[in-house]
């Protein structure tokens, strides 16, 4: 996919690390300026208190072969959110590609807590860390993406609709994010349409991002020393994966096919060909409900 989308401009909402990094050097690889948005610098550390860093992903997107432009931003924080397109639209005058994958809840959700027993405002924090921003964004950024046709707009998510309508997923308040999300992209894209421009919700499946590969005391390196504690982990993904399948929906001149759809990033490789780093093609959600959730044995055959 190199050089397949040079010329275009995307933002990449929540970039610091996992799928937003993934996808953002996916994009810069195919030759897109990328701006990456975060709350954690060099200088100053989100809530989540981790290295990862918008500039070091911005670099990651230029030593990939694209622009990279770190931006830091509060997307709970409208004037900070106003600003951002409005100096891209200053530079450009146009978007692209939006990804909205601002997150940040992962410090925040109990896994074991009742909605009674679960604590309020940290509850209600991951409501609005995972809706309320990805719908300010979307508010400043949509009418600078509709002047021309053409768009695509990446809701990221965990779990595909069919599969959150059929699974409790964790707690109260993460099930209702992660359903959401995937609802939120559905509705802009009817309201998207008669402009031209995509929306669908994306899902990666099981993702060896950096807290991931930390909370299994490995790197990506040794990932497969952590099969002995999870042998599912035998599914999983890197970063690249989902980045891959939005580099790929963003060079598709038929995405609008897709239209309102919520999608996997395996599903997705068995149609544009891409594969994760290694060659191979994981497909994690098919692989959870017809081995994991089956309760079958670990084995990943036939499924990447």
């Amino acid at each position: 996919m190199k050089n397949t989308l040079t010329g275009k401009v995307a933002l990449v909402a929540g970039a610091t690390r996992g799928a937003g990094r993934g996808i953002a050097v996916e994009l810069g690889a195919a030759g897109a300026t990328v701006y990456v948005t975060g709350r954690s610098t060099r200088e100053h550390r989100s809530e989540m208190d981790r290295v990862e860093t918008i500039e070091e992903t911005a670099e990651l997107v230029t030593a990939a072969g694209g622009q990279g432009i770190a931006v830091q931003v509060d997307h709970l924080e409208k004037d900070q959110v106003k600003s951002l397109i409005e100096r891209i639209d200053r530079r450009h005058g146009r978007l692209d590609v939006l990804v909205n994958d601002i997150w940040g809840g992962e410090l925040l959700f109990g896994w074991n807590e009742k909605v009674w027993e679960h604590s309020l405002d940290k509850g209600l924090r991951i409501l609005r860390l995972a809706i309320d921003t990805h719908i300010i964004t979307s508010h400043y950024a949509l009418p600078l993406m509709i002047r021309e046709p053409g768009g695509l707009v990446v809701e990221v998510t965990d779990g595909t609709t069919a599969y959150n309508a059929e699974n409790y997923r964790i707690s109260v308040f993460y099930d209702l994010a992660k359903t959401s999300v995937n609802r939120l992209a559905f509705a802009q894209s009817k309201e998207l349409a008669p402009y031209g421009v995509t929306a669908v919700s994306l899902t990666p499946g099981w993702m060896r991002s950096e807290i991931m590969l930390d909370a299994f005391g490995v790197t990506e390196a040794t990932w497969r020393d952590a099969l002995d504690r999870q042998p599912h982990f035998v599914i999983s993904e890197t970063p690249a994966y989902v980045g891959r399948a939005v580099a790929a929906l963003a060079a598709d001149p038929e995405v609008a096919r897709w239209n309102g759809e919520s999608l996997s990033s395996g599903q997705l490789a068995g149609v544009y060909g891409f594969t994760d780093v290694d060659g191979s093609r994981p497909d994690a959600w098919r692989y959870l409900v017809e081995v994991q959730d089956a309760g079958k044995p670990a084995d990943a055959t036939g499924y990447r």
